[in-house]
């Protein structure tokens, strides 16, 4: 594993990459605000979100019990999973009792994060991802860099030329339009030729024991339909107490991803297709542990809309491939470095700690106040780098020391200037690479606030 410092340098090493990344998702982050301003009562219907997720968080064995009830009477069958093998292996007994050797799978990062496509491949199982993004990603052998727009690190060139390798289309052709046309043709075959398909869940509804999954592509409503088998796969967060609940969250969800007022299609599975069989498998999957957490158990409040990631200036910046975790950004800093610590202890140092994340959270997420509280708790297992732990003793000794503090600054605002380029950015200076100190300026603040220069 490299850090994300590490892996982000290579990112910004093209610079153009990174400034059309960066402009490509501020625009998603701009519709987002435009449609929020749309609804008077978008504050009032966060809070609701967010009021909901916690009610039913801490209240997650019971309506779990009633989703499973209530799918059962439907004929649905439902499989609860430990971990991420244990959800590998109910999805490949399921398939092979049925003889599936192809199966097509709409987007769920739950199933990226089990790293299921890898297994059943193993097994002799041929797995198409559906989604335009996913499938331009799976050609690629790549892990999607965002969760609601897998393919956003690459140009329409990118595509094109794994298109001409992959499905024969017209080598130069860069035509968004014909591009789509042609990843539908080739999918719809798929379609038609798979045994059996898989979806993730977006919420899943206890009182009614149905499942609801939203997409812009109608591709999860193909694999669930077409096909005589689905199976769907969620995580323990995904339940929500009741039918009208769906209302607040379908309100928030598009518009805080996308920018749209709802996704094109919103569809609800209550029952397997006639003559068909219909599973859900239920994964905890280390979810369970961040209810025991005080701190970080909001985190399952997550919607897995984007809109944290779209708005965050490291993520923009640095690609959702440094991260080296399935779900980037400042969620999946959250989640990576909650579950595996060891792994991922560099993703809460990726942040500003400006906290536009938990501004645009659509629930309501205290994601820059979780971020700052891990890496604490990386500091006290001793997770992090040594020199980053002892300069940041160093620095908070000398700030806990007022008329020190003040000293310090006062020299170096005089010695600084003064020094040669080579003493200021050094190999020692890792900062320094890639920016300049800002000029020093004659008087502190507070030397400026006491002699009352502030005044105007």
């Amino acid at each position: 594993m490299s850090s994300h410092s590490v892996n982000a340098s290579k990112f910004v090493a093209n610079d153009e990459r990174m400034h059309w990344h960066d402009q490509a998702l501020w625009f998603v982050r701009e519709k987002r605000d435009r449609a929020s301003k749309s609804i008077p009562e978008w504050e009032q219907l966060r809070e609701f979100a967010n009021q909901i997720k916690t009610h039913t968080m801490a209240n997650l064995d019971t309506y779990l019990l009633q989703f499973e009830e209530n799918a059962t009477k439907k004929g649905i069958k439902v499989h609860f999973a430990f971990d991420a093998l244990e959800h590998n292996q109910i999805v490949a007994k399921i398939l092979k009792e049925h003889n599936v050797t192809k199966l097509v799978k709409s987007k769920s990062m739950l199933t990226e994060e089990c790293h299921l496509n890898p297994y059943l491949e193993n097994l002799g199982i041929e797995v198409i991802d559906t989604d335009l993004g996913e499938r331009i990603v799976q050609l690629r052998n790549e892990p999607p860099s965002h969760i609601v727009l897998p393919a956003i690190h690459l140009k329409k060139s990118d595509v094109s030329d794994t298109f001409v390798e992959h499905l024969g289309t017209e080598k130069g052709n860069y035509d968004p339009t014909y591009l789509t046309r042609a990843a539908r043709a080739a999918l719809r075959e798929d379609f038609l030729d798979a045994q059996a398909g898989l979806t993730g869940v977006n919420f899943a509804i206890a009182n009614t024991g149905g499942v609801v999954v939203c997409t812009n592509e109608g591709n999860a409503d193909m694999g669930a339909s077409v096909p005589k088998l689905h199976i769907a796969s969620m995580g323990i967060e995904k339940v929500i107490p009741r039918l009208e609940d769906l209302s607040v969250f379908t309100r928030l969800l598009a518009r805080s991803a996308t920018g749209q007022p709802i996704t094109s299609y919103t569809s609800h599975f209550h029952a397997p297709v006639e003559g068909g069989e219909m599973h859900i498998i239920i994964v905890d999957n280390n979810r369970s542990q961040f209810l025991a957490s005080e701190k970080n158990k909001k985190a399952l409040n997550c919607i897995r809309c984007g809109a944290c990631m779209n708005t965050c200036p490291v993520y923009r910046r640095s690609g959702g491939h440094s991260y080296e975790y399935v779900i980037p950004g400042p969620i999946g800093s959250i989640l990576g470095s909650k579950k595996e610590p060891e792994k991922h202890n560099s993703l809460p140092f990726a942040c500003t700690l400006c906290g536009s994340c938990t501004n645009v959270c659509p629930v309501k997420i205290d994601l820059d106040s979780q971020l700052y509280s891990l890496r604490q708790d990386l500091a006290n297992a001793n997770l992090i780098d040594p020199k980053k732990k002892m300069a940041m003793k160093v620095t908070a000794w000398l700030m806990s020391k007022p008329a020190l503090f003040d000293f310090v600054g006062k020299m170096a605002r005089k010695i600084v200037p003064k020094l040669p380029n080579s003493i200021l950015y050094n190999k020692a200076n890792a900062w320094g690479k890639q920016r300049d100190l800002p000029k020093m300026p004659p008087k502190s603040f507070k030397e400026m606030f006491k002699n009352g220069e502030l005044d105007d």
